[in-house]
């Protein structure tokens, strides 16, 4: 038998370390961070538990970049759902309601994302994670933004401010005020997007800024 080609053997390590994010998102959400060891990870995954060490040097910097490949996932299809359209301010909408979809759907997964970036590690940078930050980028881009660069991390430190607000053990954000309050903030309609049932808090919502 034929040793396997170079391009063979980077595309098995690919859907092994694809295995090991899923399996990641998926035991954290059922059991917590705590509870979910690496060999748990790596049985249901069905990979050789070394190869868990091989691609990520600890627990936490796994579940950064299985969660950041979940985020960029969600996203890119909010964006590339049907109907298919290129209007930035749709577009954002659709990225704003993405990702604060994620704190409503994945409660558990999320919070502890979140409470692992703001630890001593801090904020993990990985290929899924610069995916992430590409499409939102892009996102800001098309939205019209003259300076992406710096209108970027604002969206980020945005998002990321009420991820952590809707998630708040004790002291939750209601998730259609902070919807609100971003689309305030970008002077975008309410429609755009996925809005919520009920409508925007108040019963009314300001005409967006020209």
């Amino acid at each position: 038998m034929s040793p396997r080609s170079a391009s063979v053997n980077e595309e098995l390590r690919r859907r092994s370390r694809e295995r090991l994010l899923h399996a990641t998102v998926e035991l954290v959400a059922e059991r917590g961070y705590e509870a979910t060891t690496l060999g748990d990870i790596a049985d249901r995954a069905g990979t050789a538990r070394g190869l868990v060490s091989y691609y990520f040097p600890g627990k936490r910097q796994l579940l950064q970049s299985a969660v950041h490949r979940l985020m960029h996932r969600t996203l890119e299809a909010a964006l590339e759902r049907e109907p298919r359209t290129e209007d930035g301010r749709e577009r954002l909408a659709r990225a704003i309601d993405a990702i604060l979809g994620l704190a409503r759907d994945r409660p558990r997964l999320m919070r502890t994302h979140m409470a692992g970036i703001l630890q001593a590690e801090g904020f993990v940078r990985c290929s899924e994670q610069q995916r992430l930050a590409e499409l939102l980028r892009e996102t800001v881009v098309r939205y019209g933004s003259p300076d992406p660069d710096t209108d970027y991390p604002l969206l980020r430190a945005l998002l990321m401010g009420a991820v952590v607000a809707v998630l708040l053990p004790g002291a939750p954000m209601p998730m259609a005020r902070l919807r609100a309050e971003l689309f305030q903030r970008y002077g975008l309609e309410w429609e755009l997007g996925v809005p919520p049932d009920g409508g925007p808090p108040g019963g009314t919502f300001p005409l967006p800024r020209q």
